[in-house]
């Protein structure tokens, strides 16, 4: 192990399902080295857990036999990991120009209106993060958001308070 990974605190528990580990054991594979696969593992493990809670990165490290300074600087530096909770539904609009010309400014402004959060926040229920994101690649249909992996194309501040109506009414039920 190399000597710049520290140890996962021996309080800390992080196990994949028997399935990410699967899928874990067949990227180590498959990659030509354990940096390569830092991303990946990044990946399963938010897929997992929901974002990187503390002690995952130095896990990661620890697993593939990498810095955790390594581990750290790809966390820090691509805007798809998190190191907080984003979150049940973490609302990502699109400001690049096709969606800030089409209006995606106020359909920003409501929802902070609406959700009580500014950019990079989540609500105190942990039901809605904002974040407002470079392009998502949807320009002819701006503007957009992305939530989780779902498109909500063409975006009206009547259609935005449908989905999030929506998603409290699947809150509340639990699903």
């Amino acid at each position: 192990m190399s000597e710049e990974s520290p140890q996962v605190p021996a309080d800390t528990e992080f196990a994949f399902t028997a399935e990410r580990e699967e899928r874990y054991q067949e990227l180590v594979r498959r990659y030509p080295t354990n940096f390569s696969a830092i991303m990946p593992t990044l990946w399963l493990c938010q897929e997992q857990w929901g974002w990187l809670p503390a002690g995952v990165p130095e896990w990661v490290a620890q697993r593939l036999d990498v810095p955790v300074a390594r581990v750290y600087e790809l966390i820090t530096f691509y805007t798809m990991y998190y190191l907080e909770n984003p979150g049940r539904y973490n609302l990502q609009v699109c400001r690049n120009v096709s969606c800030h010309l089409m209006g995606a400014q106020k359909i920003v402004s409501h929802l902070r209106d609406k959700l009580g959060i500014s950019h990079n926040q989540t609500d105190a229920e942990g039901q809605f993060r904002l974040e407002e994101v470079e392009c998502l690649g949807a320009c002819g249909f701006a503007p957009m958001m992305q939530v989780g992996k779902h498109y909500y194309e063409n975006l009206t501040i009547e259609k935005v308070d449908q989905l999030v109506a929506g998603w409290r009414q699947e809150g509340e039920r639990g699903e």
